[in-house]
C-alpha cells in the first residue's frame, strides 16, 4: 500500500516536474526563436532603412538634375526670348531708318518738284510776255498787210483794165476773138499746168518720203553698201565626181549589198545612173547629204568597199563633222566677238552652215544679219552693250531652223524656246521669237533684227526665184519703159533692181525726160509686186552725126 502509494506520488510529482520541464523547454524554444525573429526583422529594417535612404538620395539627385535641367530650359528660353526682341528691336530701327531715308527722298523730289514747277512758271511767265509781244508785232503786221492788200487791190483794178486794152488790142492784131484767143490762150495754160503741177505732185511725194524716212534710209543704205554681197546657192542633191565608171560597179556591190548599206547608214539616197564619172547623191538632210559624200570619197580613195567598212566609215565620218561643226560654230563666234555662248548653241550655229533657206545658206544669213544689227546699233547710236546684244540676236534669229526636234511651231517661238533654255538674255529671246511679229516686241533690238533679216533676205541675189516668175518680172518692167511715148529701148539691170530708160533725143526734152523717170516709177510701183526697191534712170542723149566727102 505504501509502495503504491509511494508510486503514485512518485508518479505525480513526475508530471509535475516533467510539466515543469516542458513548460521550461517551450518557454527557451519560444524565447530562441523570438530572438532570430526580432534579429531577421532588425537586419529587414535596418535593410530598408539602407533602401529608403538610397531611394532618397537617388530621388535627391534626379531632383537636383530636373531642377538644373529646367534652370537651363529657363535661362535658354529667356536667351531666345531676348534675342528674338533684340532681332525684332533692330528690324523695326532698320525699318525706322529706311523710312526717315524714304521721307528724305520725298522731301528731296519734293523741293526738286517745287523747284521745276517755280522754273516752269517763270518759263510760262516769260512765254506770256514772248506772245504778247508777239500778238503786237502780229497785229502790226496785219495792220501792214492790210494796206498792201489796198494797193494790191488797186493794183489789180489798173491791171484788168489794161488786160481789156490789151485784148482788144490783139483781137485787132491777131483778128482772133476773144474766145478763141482765150481757147487758145487756155491750151497753153493747160499745158503748162499739167507739166507743173506733174512736178508739184513729185515735189510733194519726194519731199513726204524725205521728211518720213530719211533718217531710216540713211541708216539702211549706209548698211548695205557696207557689207559684203556673198552668197551661195545650195541644191538638195550633190554629185561626186568619180575617176572612171569602173568604181560604179563596186559602189553598187554584188546584188547591190554596198549601194543599200551605205543607204541604210547614211539615210541618202545614192543615185547611180547613166552620167558619166559621177554619182548622185540626194537627200533632203544637208547633213546626212555631207556625211554621204564624205564616207563614199573615203571609202574610193580607200578601195575597200563591203558593209562592214561602209558601216565603220560612215561612224568615223559622222563623229568627224560633229567635231567639223562644232568647230564652225566656235569660229564663228569667235569672228563676230560674240562671247558666253552656251556650248549646244554653238553647235546649232555651226549646223546652220549645212542648211539653206530659199537657196541661201543660212550660217552666212545669220552672220550677214549679225553684221547687219552691229552696224545699224551703232548707226542709231545705241551703247556698247546693246550692239553686242543686236549682234548676238542677229546670230541666233534663225536657230530654230536647225533644231534637232520635230515640232508644228514655227522656226522663230523654237528658236525663242530654245535660248530660253540654254539661259540667253530675254532681249534677245523676244527678238529672236518676234522677228515674224509672231510676239509682240518689247524693246529696241526686235525691231532692229527683224530690219537686218529683211535686207539680208531680200537684196539682190540672196535667194533664188522660180526663173519664169523671174524672168516675167523683169519683162514687165521693160514693157512697162517701152509703153511711154519717146522711149527707144529699155534695160532691166542689176537682178530687176534697176531699170534704164533712153529716150529719143527729138522727142523727149532734159525736161521732159524727169517727168517720165517719175511716170514710169510711179506706174511701176501701182502695178507690180517687188521686194525693196527699184531706180528708174532715164537717159537722154543728143548724138549730131555729119559726112566729110
Amino acid at each position: 500500500m505504501e509502495i503504491g502509494i509511494g508510486l503514485a506520488i512518485g508518479l505525480v510529482v513526475g508530471l509535475v516536474v516533467g510539466y515543469f520541464v516542458i513548460q521550461a523547454g517551450m518557454k527557451s524554444k519560444k524565447q530562441a526563436m523570438l530572438d532570430e525573429l526580432n534579429a531577421k526583422t532588425d537586419q529587414e529594417i535596418k535593410k530598408a532603412q539602407d533602401t529608403a535612404k538610397r531611394i532618397l538620395e537617388e530621388a535627391e539627385s534626379k531632383n537636383e538634375t530636373i531642377k538644373q535641367r529646367k534652370v537651363q530650359e529657363a535661362k535658354d528660353r529667356f536667351n531666345s526670348m531676348r534675342a528674338d526682341f533684340d532681332k525684332e528691336k533692330a528690324e523695326k530701327m532698320v525699318a525706322v531708318k529706311e523710312r526717315e531715308l524714304e521721307i528724305r527722298s520725298l522731301e528731296k523730289d519734293l523741293q526738286s518738284a517745287e523747284d521745276k514747277l517755280k522754273n516752269r512758271a517763270k518759263e510760262l511767265d516769260a512765254r506770256d510776255a514772248d506772245f504778247e509781244q508777239k500778238v503786237a508785232e502780229n497785229n502790226a503786221v496785219r495792220e501792214n498787210l492790210d494796206k498792201q492788200l489796198k494797193v494790191v487791190a488797186k493794183r489789180k483794178e489798173e491791171l484788168e483794165a489794161a488786160n481789156e486794152e490789151r485784148i482788144k488790142a490783139l483781137e485787132g492784131i491777131s483778128r482772133l476773138t476773144q474766145t478763141e484767143a482765150k481757147e487758145e490762150l487756155l491750151r497753153a495754160i493747160k499745158g503748162k499746168a499739167e507739166t507743173e503741177a506733174m512736178a508739184l505732185v513729185k515735189d510733194t511725194i519726194t519731199q513726204a518720203k524725205l521728211d518720213a524716212n530719211k533718217e531710216s534710209k540713211k541708216i539702211i543704205i549706209q548698211t548695205i553698201q557696207r557689207m559684203a554681197s556673198e552668197y551661195t546657192i545650195e541644191n538638195t542633191v550633190s554629185v561626186f565626181p568619180l575617176d572612171s565608171d569602173d568604181m560604179k560597179g563596186q559602189i553598187i556591190g554584188r546584188e547591190g549589198r554596198n549601194i543599200r548599206a551605205l543607204e541604210a547608214a547614211t539615210g541618202a539616197e545614192i543615185v547611180v545612173d547613166d552620167t558619166p564619172e559621177a554619182i548622185v547623191i540626194s537627200s533632203f538632210d544637208p547633213i546626212r547629204r555631207e556625211i554621204a559624200r564624205l564616207a563614199l570619197k573615203k571609202l574610193v580613195t580607200d578601195g575597200r568597199i563591203h558593209p562592214a567598212r561602209i558601216e565603220e566609215v560612215v561612224a568615223k565620218t559622222r563623229k568627224q563633222l560633229d567635231e567639223q561643226i562644232v568647230e564652225i560654230g566656235e569660229r564663228t563666234v569667235i569672228e563676230l566677238g560674240i562671247h558666253g555662248l552656251n556650248t549646244y548653241l554653238i553647235k546649232m550655229v555651226g549646223r546652220m552652215r549645212f542648211r539653206s533657206s530659199y537657196g541661201q545658206n543660212l550660217l552666212k544669213h545669220s552672220i550677214e544679219t549679225a553684221n547687219l544689227c552691229g552696224i545699224m546699233a551703232a548707226e542709231l547710236g545705241l551703247s556698247p552693250k546693246q550692239a553686242k546684244l543686236a549682234k548676238r540676236a542677229g546670230l541666233l534669229h534663225d536657230i530654230g531652223k536647225v533644231a534637232e526636234e520635230e515640232t508644228e511651231l514655227s522656226h522663230a517661238i523654237v528658236g525663242m524656246q530654245i535660248c530660253e533654255k540654254y539661259g540667253e538674255n530675254e532681249i534677245i529671246c523676244n527678238a529672236v521669237g518676234a522677228h515674224h511679229d509672231e510676239i509682240e516686241m518689247n524693246n529696241i533690238i526686235s525691231p532692229l533684227t527683224q530690219a537686218c533679216d529683211a535686207i539680208s533676205g531680200a537684196r539682190p541675189g540672196a535667194r533664188r526665184e522660180i526663173l519664169e516668175s523671174y524672168l516675167k518680172r523683169i519683162g514687165e518692167l521693160e514693157e512697162i519703159a517701152m509703153a511711154h511715148e519717146g522711149v527707144s529701148k529699155a534695160f532691166a539691170m542689176q537682178a530687176g533692181r534697176e531699170l534704164r530708160v533712153i529716150v529719143e533725143a527729138e522727142k523727149v526734152t532734159d525736161a521732159y525726160a524727169d517727168d517720165l523717170a517719175f511716170m514710169i516709177s510711179q506706174k511701176i510701183q501701182g502695178e507690180m509686186q517687188y521686194p525693196g526697191q527699184i531706180k528708174v534712170t532715164v537717159i537722154r542723149e543728143k548724138r549730131a552725126v555729119q559726112f566729110a566727102r
